[in-house]
C-alpha cells in the first residue's frame, strides 16, 4: 500500500506494527516525496516538502527518539 503525507498520524499509533516498520514506512514517504521534484520544481514546492520532511521526522521521533532527534538535527 502507497502511504502518503496525510497518514502519518495513523502509521504512528499502529499498535500491529514494529517501531522498524514505522520507521521505513515514514522514510518511504520521505523519499517518495523528494524523489518527485525535479530541476523545474517550483522553490514553494521544494519549501512545502521540506517543511512535510520536519513532520515526518517529528513522527520518527515519537515513535524512536534517538533516529528521530538525529535526523532533525541533520535538517538545520
Amino acid at each position: 500500500m502507497n502511504y502518503e503525507i496525510k497518514d502519518i498520524d495513523k502509521i504512528v499509533e499502529y499498535k500491529t506494527w514494529t517501531t522498524k516498520k514505522k520507521v521505513d514506512t515514514l522514510l518511504e514517504i520521505d523519499a517518495n516525496m523528494y524523489c518527485e521534484l525535479g530541476l523545474g520544481t517550483p522553490l514553494s514546492e521544494k519549501r512545502n516538502v521540506k517543511r512535510n520532511s520536519r513532520k515526518i521526522y517529528y513522527a520518527i521521533k515519537k515513535v524512536d527518539s534517538e533516529l528521530g532527534s538525529k535526523l532533525i538535527q541533520s535538517m538545520d
